[in-house]
């Protein structure tokens, strides 16, 4: 929870308190309550403007209301209650409590504190339930800058619809800036209520979970101006994976940055789970009729890798240009091209492994919880560039931790998946070959490599992994990795091989 809604939250079950008990209270003590009220609304209002309005705060924005019809009630009943009293003495009527209405009394009282801790379990549930997430603050002495660019290959027809258009692509670039750069933040998506129909449509999740996702804020700050504290910053790729979008790992691409490292995210479009482009065309997924188990088979995997290849290398052509003669002038000269690296989730990692094959400018790589989909398999020597697999320890396990109803709703059969399995080890077994590492966490998931799981606690969960504790070990080992490799700096995972609680690492 933000900090305004926490204040607001706290302080209204406190006033939600004070009125129970207002009928037994002092005339003093009601007037504080009344400007309770006040104080209420004025912070509703500071809400609503500094950190926006959303739903799952409607249980605490109706008690800023409902207090003051409870008051009224109450005045009117303590008014009846007086007339009556009045009556009574007038007709000489006893006024004795009975037995009855003091077992009354204190059903009422249970009742009423029953109801006030289930309101305060729903209004602090709620909002802890569907956050706004937040990133962890960047650790590096940089500041982060971010621009977008809508690149055409005019050399590529776009082979995943039959419309005859060019390949077009979103990119999206961060950089370093000063730490004190100000400017507008940077939104986490663009045009986010697409996204999160985008969820819902692709990848099945319910929308209700991304419904304040246009509160996400990043430490980004739209195009800023670049650092001069070098004279070049390495630069990284980023390819996210299948259903994926160039910032589902902002966890990750802001700290990289903020430690001196220029990251191009790439999106690649009718793969990833939405386009966006700046004229409002939107891009949806295309599955091209395959689902489930029939997608992932190597034949039609491999072919669509290819794509993504090509996608990789003209981002490259294009961030040449850039650092040759940028139009707005903020990264000419500025790009360490000797210096290139690139990282991938999923099917983005396996993309990862074919360009340090592929491409000579790709100096170093790392492919997180990615299948080696891609026309090329590692030769038994190994990649021949250094080069770190990060996987799930329960992608690595296979159908060993699959249940015969998961298989199933794949489409497939326990035999079938088991020979699939077979050939993606067998692409796996030369990972480290030349002395390159393979790190497996352990009580993770495929999308533990993502942001996914800072969305809702509930997702965390239902899966069974601790999101945060994950993206701190991804991300100290990426800049370990890219600052021996790309910066020349010290390399500590040489020191790390072996078991560990959290992991494990082995080198070829």
């Amino acid at each position: 929870m933000r900090a305004v809604e926490w204040i607001y939250l706290i302080f209204n079950l406190l006033i939600l308190v004070g009125v129970i008990g207002i009928g037994r209270q002092s005339q003093h003590f009601r007037k504080m309550v009344w400007g309770g009220f006040v104080i209420s609304g004025v912070l509703l209002i500071i809400h609503g403007v500094v950190e926006g309005l959303r739903w799952p705060m409607i249980p605490v924005y109706l008690l800023t209301l409902v207090p003051l019809v409870l008051l009224f009630t109450k005045a009117r009943r303590q008014q009846q209650s007086g007339e009556t009293s009045l009556n009574s003495k007038g007709s000489g009527a006893s006024a004795s409590k009975s037995p009855v209405a003091g077992k009354f009394g204190r059903v009422r009282i249970i009742a009423t504190s029953f109801l006030v801790l289930l309101y305060a379990v729903v209004s602090i549930g709620l909002p802890l339930l569907f956050p706004v997430f937040s990133f962890a603050k960047p650790a590096g002495p940089y500041g982060i800058g971010t621009v977008s660019y809508d690149w055409t290959d005019n050399n590529r027809e776009e082979l995943l619809t039959s419309t005859g258009e060019k390949r077009e692509l979103m990119v999206q670039i961060w950089y370093p800036t000063n730490p004190e750069a100000e400017g507008e933040t940077a939104p986490y998506v663009n045009k986010p209520e697409i996204y999160g129909t985008a969820f819902n449509e692709v990848l099945k999740l319910p929308k209700l979970l991304f419904s304040s996702l246009s509160q996400v804020k990043t430490h980004a700050i739209q195009e800023a101006q670049l650092s001069d504290a070098e004279a070049k910053y390495p630069v990284v790729l980023f390819s996210h994976g299948l259903h994926g979008y160039e910032n589902q790992n902002t966890f990750q691409v802001e700290q990289l940055v903020s430690q001196g490292y220029i990251v191009v995210g790439i999106n690649h479009t009718y793969s990833s789970l939405v386009s966006v482009f700046p004229d409002g065309r939107v891009a949806q997924f295309e599955s091209e009729g395959k689902e489930g188990f029939e997608q992932l088979q190597f034949s039609y995997m491999d072919k669509l890798n290819e794509t993504w290849v090509k996608d990789a290398q003209f981002v490259l052509d294009e961030v040449e240009k850039l650092a040759e003669g940028d139009p707005s002038g903020r990264f000419t000269g500025h790009m360490d091209l000797d210096n290139i690296g690139m990282f991938g989730h999923s099917f983005g990692g396996a993309t990862t492994v074919q360009m340090l094959m592929d491409d000579p400018r790709v100096k170093a790589g790392m492919n997180m919880d990615g299948v080696l989909f891609g026309k090329k398999r590692i030769p038994v020597e190994g990649v021949g560039k250094p080069f770190l697999m990060m996987s799930a320890d329960s992608t690595v396990a296979g159908t060993s931790v699959m249940s015969d109803e998961e298989i199933a709703a794949m489409g497939t059969t326990r035999p079938e998946a088991e020979k699939y399995y077979e050939e993606v080890y067998e692409r796996y077994e030369p990972v480290t070959a030349g002395g390159n590492f393979w790190m497996e966490l352990t009580n993770t998931k495929h999308l533990s490599f993502s942001d996914l799981y800072l969305i809702s606690p509930l997702l965390e969960w239902t899966q069974g992994v601790d999101a945060r504790g994950a993206q701190q070990l991804v991300n100290d080992t990426t800049i370990d990795f890219f600052n021996h490799y790309l910066k020349g700096q010290p390399l500590h995972m040489d020191k790390e091989l072996g078991e560990h609680e959290f992991y494990s690492l082995k080198k070829g």
